[in-house]
């Protein structure tokens, strides 16, 4: 073997040290320490120089960093299920603005702190379309919390009881998106309409919402106990920086009673 190649040999791919395995396990360094013997090898066949080597290991690692980042921050969204827009039935609704959707895929209206509003009755696919957002949002690198509307009252409820309103409060507000599903379907009392604007008041052109309901705006105030002074607060807030999608049709769940 030529002087050239002796120079840029690899580490031997033999056994490896266990003073490496140690420092790698305690550097974190998962993908090194499974993978540079068999790089090792790659490198010696091909004669790959060191620095060659070396990086191959290291884009190893960092992709394996991002791939373990993406799971947890899935795993925190709390999503019901994981949904994707191309798993969505789009010859379902009566009305959906394919291209409106497609364009929000793009995720700029997290850039802006702008908010999305899906509307439309009962299994239509608004929750499912939420979900695939917030699921691109989470590869994309941004934080999500999933939170049907109903949970965080309850939660704010009771954590302002014991005194911890504060610290709930701010776990509503840390996450790049929120997606506050289910708006609407059950009727809210005073105390959970004052905790909900509050969320969004924290939210409010810092960081994006979206959110789900089943009610036309004009019905909001039934949802908040009849307040038109807090509805029209709460409303002016989400839809300052917004966009509004607007599905019609027939619960996809009852597709099969209908076609029968």
């Amino acid at each position: 073997m030529s002087e050239h190649n002796e120079t840029h040999r690899p580490p031997d791919a033999g056994t490896p040290p266990s003073e490496l395995e140690k420092n790698l396990t305690y550097l974190q360094l998962p993908f090194l320490l499974d993978h540079y013997t068999e790089l090792a090898q790659q490198a010696a066949q091909h004669h790959w120089p060191h620095v060659d080597y070396l990086s191959e290991l290291i884009a190893g690692e960092a992709a394996a960093k991002r791939d373990r980042s993406t799971l947890r921050r899935i795993q925190r969204a709390r999503f019901p299920t994981l949904k994707t827009l191309d798993s969505f039935q789009w010859n379902w609704p009566k009305k959906i603005n394919r291209l409106q959707i497609q364009h929000l895929a793009r995720l700029s209206f997290l850039k802006h702190s702008s908010n999305v509003i899906f509307l439309g009755g009962v299994g239509l696919g608004k929750t499912h379309l939420a979900s695939a957002l917030g699921y691109l949002a989470c590869l994309k690198g941004y934080s999500v919390l999933f939170a049907p509307a109903v949970d965080v009252i309850n939660t704010l409820s009771a954590a302002k009881t014991t005194g911890r309103l504060k610290s709930e409060l701010r776990k509503y507000a840390a996450p790049a998106l929120l997606i506050l599903d289910e708006l609407g379907y059950l009727p809210i009392d005073k105390l959970g309409a004052d905790l909900l604007f509050q969320v969004i008041s924290l939210r409010y052109e810092k960081a994006s919402m979206i959110i789900t309901s089943n009610r036309a705006f004009s019905d909001w105030p039934h949802i908040f106990n009849n307040d038109a002074t807090l509805t029209s607060a709460i409303l002016d807030r989400v839809l300052h920086h917004a966009e509004t999608v607007v599905i019609e049709g027939k619960s996809y769940r009852m597709k099969d009673q209908i076609e029968d």
